[in-house]
């Protein structure tokens, strides 16, 4: 199909500033021999071929085209929110949207015959009549009138848009008596295949009426902001003005509007003389003033009302462009989109999306360098139910401020106005420690159990090597991760460990489950890895099983990716691929599956549950086995009041700061962070990302049933127990020796504790009694001065 903006540029269209005059009078009196040259012609071919049509330069009749070939013209994308009635955006090359007859109203069907074709309902597609009629008045010196019938018309714009190239639409157009007699010939096959009706109807919804606005639907809506089936008889007389010349009669215009009143009044005249109106009717009409609201219809995403919604609609965008379910190529799937009428209902949820916004824009405004960015997705579908953030999706960014990135002096920053797809793509974010669920995960796809404890000290030598600077264990190459409080050193296990977000628990459990498996789990979860560097880390496993810094968040993500992951642990371990999309109807109204969810089981339920009682401990919930000591953002369970999991993160020198938080309906994550300044050395505060996201949740849950999270496993949760020996008070070697083969891991604390048995003995054991089977047990020594050995306090 040739491009939109080519397919009117020859012919009554086109030809809009000053409609073509018939050639000479010759012409004109050929025309009236044609007509009936071509109705006899339906009868008697032999006729068809006479020398009359060769004399005027017309190809032998017999060699023209005996089937009019039709086709859909583009129709405009409607895409609406969740509820299925707020429009989003509409997507369009051509301003389009096709009606049925019954949804025009009497008045703009009768103007158009009246304007255009008196006998439309008489004729069988040739009006010889009105050819005589035409070349006799413009003989004479009278108006100019054309021959054509609307059955005619009709064949002049399917022909050129079903015309396989540009230079086929051009010649389709063509003011030349060889198309005049293709037409006819076509608008006779046309009268046997379609009803007046029908051929009303297409003529109608494929007429151009300015403005970049085809068809009668797409017109009554710019023109007078109205269905086709409430048209008025003036309405009806301006519209069916406009397709004689859409800018010659342009009631926007200054000269335009003088022309189309007059125009208008003429129509009306011409419904009174047809009989279609009665003249009072014809006289009030006339006396109505023409007026027009000439209101363009969105297309595209920054013209979204209210404007953040613009990252939602971009986000749709984007996804379509990536189905293969509408084209080979992205090109394929873009003209798809502008031209195909589909109708899509999106995933965007009003109300989900003005808490977010709310609650971004209460805790920074539109306007700020830094950018606070919020998420939200349905956990067991992947539906994608709100993107906010403190900016306003628009292309022009003549009013922003400088780049806050001092090395990039002089150029504008991203803000306020960005199109840039913040939420969704782009290098992404690092998100800190909310990468150490994969850890946990990977480590309890492998047997490790959430009570599986572990000794950790404030700084921890890993086995990771290529570490410099202050990362580096002091004389060596091998990391050396800390913690960001020396309170936080001791006996931990995941409940602790990731409650308190310990650095050197997470770093040894990774080394236990391994990187590589790891960062498997985040792929498994929906983390895609975006910057060239992370995507080479993460596709060579020789390579990922030495990225020890991965669950600590160092690579770069996006709040929807990060709030998916954290869904599909919600969801028992089912993950969805996060979709813009609920529903997609194509123009025969086909429901099509592209729209339904794309889920799989990622990761067994059981793991996805213990993973989700570990979260629990970050955002102040309580596991369903009372194990949580401490929290990092205990107001998150305040706030929402439902059971909820998450965790907060934070990077290198808080060059960003992270939350998410998970019910079992919703997950929502927030990402505070300086787009144009990835390296900033401003800190981001967890005080305005934490209440943005879990308010945001709080808002979403008020009012919904309570919804607990199912219990995991006992063998999940604490593995198998065995007894831990009595070795109190023995030499620490014959005490490591007898934990050893009982297949415990030990180790040393070498700072005495107060005991009474011998000095640099066992004083006791961490934990004493039981354990896991193969659990860490840790030897404390006595400093000989009287005591009671004790148990282990509990961790953290």
């Amino acid at each position: 199909m040739t491009e939109p903006l080519l397919r009117f540029s020859a012919g009554r269209a086109a030809g809009g500033r000053h409609r073509h005059a018939l050639v000479n009078l010759g012409t004109l009196v050929l025309c009236g021999l044609l007509a009936g040259l071509v109705v006899a012609a339906a009868m008697f071919p032999a006729l068809a071929a006479s020398g009359l049509a060769a004399k005027a330069g017309a190809e032998s009749f017999e060699a023209l085209p005996s089937e009019l070939t039709t086709t859909r013209a583009p129709q405009a994308t409607e895409v609406y929110a969740a509820d299925g009635k707020t429009l989003i955006s509409r997507f369009w090359d051509e301003n389009r949207h096709d009606v049925t007859f019954a949804q025009i109203s009497e008045p703009m069907r009768e103007a158009i015959i009246a304007a255009e074709d008196h006998n439309f309902y008489v004729h069988k597609g040739v009006d010889a009549k009105g050819i005589a009629r035409a070349a006799l008045n413009n003989s004479s010196g009278g108006a100019q009138q054309g021959a054509s019938t609307l059955t005619m018309q009709f064949v002049r714009m399917s022909v050129t848009y079903t015309a396989p190239t540009h230079a086929d639409a051009v010649k389709a157009g063509e003011d030349t008596t060889s198309r005049k007699i293709r037409e006819a010939r076509l608008a006779l096959q046309a009268e046997k295949r379609f009803s007046k009706d029908e051929i009303l109807t297409r003529y109608l919804n494929l007429a151009p009426f300015g403005h970049s606005t085809y068809g009668v639907y797409a017109a009554s809506q710019f023109y007078f902001g109205k269905q086709p089936k409430d048209l008025s008889i003036a309405e009806s007389a301006l519209l069916a003005s406009l397709v004689r010349s859409p800018t010659f009669y342009d009631p926007l215009d200054a000269e335009g509007k003088e022309n189309a009143l007059a125009r208008r009044n003429w129509v009306i005249g011409q419904m009174v003389e047809i009989k279609a109106i009665t003249a009072a009717e014809g006289e009030a009409a006339k006396k109505q003033k023409l007026t027009v609201k000439g209101k363009r219809p969105p297309n595209g995403c920054t013209v979204t009302k209210p404007n953040d919604w613009g990252f939602f609609c971009d986000y749709f965008r984007r996804w379509w462009l990536e189905q293969e379910a509408f084209g080979a190529t992205p090109y394929d799937r873009e003209r798809r989109l502008n031209g195909g009428g589909y109708r899509v209902v999106t995933t965007l949820d009003p109300k989900t999306q003005k808490a977010a916004r709310d609650n971004v824009e209460s805790r920074l405004k539109t306007g700020s360098a830094h950018a606070l960015m919020v998420a939200a997705v349905e956990p067991g579908n992947g539906r994608v139910r709100a993107l906010a953030t403190n900016r306003v999706f628009k292309l022009d960014n003549s009013a922003n401020k400088p780049s806050s990135n001092p090395k990039k002096p002089g150029r504008r920053g991203t803000y306020p106005n960005t199109t840039n797809p913040l939420l969704t793509g782009g290098s992404g974010y690092q998100a800190g420690s909310t990468f150490k669920i994969f850890t946990l995960v990977a480590a309890l796809e492998q047997g490790y159990p959430l009570a599986y404890a572990i000794n950790s000290p404030q700084r921890y030598q890993s086995k990771y090597h290529g570490a410099s600077g202050d990362s580096a264990c002091p004389g060596t190459d091998r990391w050396c991760p800390g913690n960001s409080s020396a309170s936080l050193a001791g006996m931990h296990n995941a409940w602790t460990g990731f409650g308190r977000s310990v650095n050197t628990y997470f770093v040894p459990l990774e080394e236990l489950a391994g990187a590589a498996d790891t960062v498997e789990v985040a792929k498994k979860l929906g983390i895609r890895f975006l910057s060239q560097q992370d995507i080479s880390m993460a596709n060579d496993r020789a390579t990922a099983d030495g990225w020890g810094s991965f669950t600590l968040g160092v690579s770069g993500t996006t709040p929807l990716d990060l709030a998916n992951a954290y869904a599909t642990l919600a969801a028992d371990g089912k993950h969805c691929e996060p979709i813009p999309v609920q529903e997609i109807k194509d123009i025969d109204g086909k429901q099509l599956d592209v729209a339904n969810p794309r889920c799989d089981q990622a990761v067994d339920s059981d793991v996805a549950r213990a993973a989700i009682d570990a979260a629990r401990c970050p955002v102040g919930d309580q596991s369903a086995f009372g194990e949580c000591r401490g929290s990092t953002s205990a107001a998150a369970y305040s706030a929402v009041g439902h059971p909820i999991a998450g965790k907060t993160g934070t990077t290198d020198s808080k060059r960003t700061a992270s939350l998410v938080v998970t019910s079992r309906s919703m997950a929502v994550a927030g990402i505070l962070a300086d787009p144009d300044w990835p390296e900033t050395t401003a800190n981001m505060s967890h005080d305005i990302v934490n209440p943005a996201v879990y308010e945001t949740l709080a808002d979403i849950m008020r009012g919904k049933p309570r919804q607990d999270f199912p219990r995991p496993s006992e063998k999940l949760a604490y593995g198998q127990q065995r007894s831990i020996p009595d070795v109190t008070c023995q030499p620490v070697d014959a005490a490591k020796s007898t934990l050893e083969s009982q297949g415990f891991r030990v180790e040393i604390n070498a700072e005495p504790v107060g005991s009474a048995c011998p000095a640099g003995s066992v004083a006791r054991t961490e934990p004493a009694g039981r354990t896991i089977d193969g659990g860490l047990v840790v030897l404390r020594t006595s400093n000989g001065v009287a005591g009671t050995p004790t148990a282990s306090p509990p961790p953290g």
